[in-house]
């Protein structure tokens, strides 16, 4: 008898899939915020690496999401209901990201800093990978949580302190949380290498 323990749904594959494009959008976000402080310097050169790696991102998910239709979907109940489950924690840790992306941003530009918007932004991303980390199970989401927040705190001391302008800033932060997308997105597409189209067993 086969063994089904370890059959992939197809739904976890179209996971990874849109995962990657995600972090192929927001590393391009984070990219531009950078490209944008930095131009016309010439060190903004070093940014096209991370396109580089966005494109690698779609040409992966592209992949994932073509061979998806040949795995299995959920059949039973349990990955039914936990599949719900993760859907709707999953909307309310993205909705609440955006509220409270929202909120910091109105409240440093109430308090007259609106040269922290980027990194207050870069605070919420940083903030919200945590309750992730907890519901997918994955450790690497806290590697990115701390590493992204730890940009973030950095460039908004930086700014209250007047040590660089916010424009300098504004580059680092992006850079740092360009690095922290494309660690992400890197992870996923590991993840959906290891991940083969199913060879249909014999009748």
């Amino acid at each position: 008898m086969e063994d089904k323990s370890h059959i992939i749904p197809a739904v976890a594959v179209r996971s990874i899939a849109s995962g990657l494009l995600m972090m192929a959008i927001f590393t391009l976000m984070w990219t531009g915020i950078a490209f944008g402080s930095l131009y016309p310097a010439k060190s903004w050169y070093a940014l096209l690496i991370f396109p580089l790696f966005s494109i690698l991102f779609v040409v992966n998910a592209v992949r994932l999401f073509s061979i998806s239709k040949y795995f299995p979907k959920l059949t039973s109940e349990a990955d039914i209901a936990e599949g719900k489950r993760s859907g709707k924690w999953f909307g309310i840790i993205f909705g609440a990201e955006g509220l409270g992306i929202f909120i910091a941003v109105n409240t440093v530009i109430y308090l007259g800093h609106a040269d922290l918007t980027i990194p207050v932004i870069a605070l919420v991303v940083g903030l919200h990978f945590y309750p992730m980390a907890k519901l997918f199970k994955r450790t690497f989401d806290y590697y990115l949580a701390t590493w992204s927040t730890l940009i973030a705190v950095i460039g908004i001391m930086l700014i209250l302190k007047k040590v660089y302008p916010f424009e300098t800033v504004d580059a680092f932060v992006g850079i740092g949380l360009a690095i922290a997308t494309s660690c992400y997105g890197v992870y996923m597409m590991m993840r959906g290498r290891k991940i083969a189209k199913p060879v249909p067993m014999p009748s």
